[in-house]
């Protein structure tokens, strides 16, 4: 039987060879053949997980939900102090100096990464902006938000935290950071599948202790992962943050 592992696509490029490195890690662990697939987009993902051609994921948190309610899927591991915060971004020299100084009409870089995107509309409230009142440019990285910004393309860009601090810092200095998110609880979670069963207690024992045992690599595999360590996701605490998404949801 081989097994399969998907990471959400919303992950840093910088981070792909990381994720093979951490799949051949984990077969060893587990002693199991994984294949590592990587989806383009979030809707192929979401297909092949309907298909039930996913046994393991890194789940975006607006997932969550519909993998543990209508997959059956259990919360692993979290990366540990690495929550998903959304950063609102203007060019470093727009006059623009608080979210409500934004007016209706107003074009907004985003990609499609639907927590992110949430959690950025939410951010822009305090103007009275909403979907049917901003320009929406949706673009396929965090690279072509900060390249709309740069080129006048967009007055304000929607990023996750991680990938607006993982930018070059030439292009980093050109951007000005407007708001950031602090609501601490929401985050990518490791998720297993039913096919996984038989393998949680090995695989949660192998990732408590990945940043510790140097003997097999570990240390060096959180590393090329962009991750410190793993810490354990408990089931409630998954069960709060998909409570949390649809609130902001509604």
């Amino acid at each position: 039987m081989t097994l399969q592992l998907t990471v959400s696509p919303d992950f840093s490029p910088d981070h792909i060879a990381g994720w093979y490195v951490f799949n051949t890690w984990l077969q060893r662990q587990l002693g199991v053949r994984i294949h590592l697939e990587l989806y383009d987009d979030f809707d192929s993902q979401r297909r092949a997980i309907a298909a039930d051609q996913v046994d393991l994921i890194y789940a975006n948190p607006y997932d969550a939900a519909m993998l543990v309610r209508e997959k059956g899927f259990i919360a692993v591991a979290a990366p540990a102090d690495r929550p998903d915060e959304a950063v609102i971004a203007v060019q470093a020299d727009s006059p623009i100096q608080v979210v409500e100084d934004f007016q209706p009409g107003v074009r907004v870089a985003v990609t499609r990464d639907p927590d992110v995107n949430l959690i950025g509309m939410i951010m822009l409230e305090p103007a009275d902006l909403k979907r049917d009142n901003v320009v929406q440019q949706q673009v396929s990285s965090y690279v072509l938000v900060a390249k709309h910004l740069l080129l006048g393309r967009a007055d304000c860009g929607f990023f996750l935290k991680e990938a607006f601090d993982d930018l070059s810092g030439p292009t980093r200095r050109q951007l000005r950071p407007l708001v950031t998110s602090q609501i601490s609880v929401v985050r990518h979670v490791l998720m297993a599948g039913p096919r996984m069963r038989e393998y949680l207690p090995a695989l949660t024992e192998r990732l408590m202790g990945m940043h510790t045992n140097a003997t097999d690599g570990g240390p060096r595999v959180l590393e090329a992962l962009g991750l410190r360590a793993w810490e354990r996701q408990e089931q409630e605490d998954t069960e709060f943050m998909i409570d949390l998404m649809d609130t902001l949801m509604r």
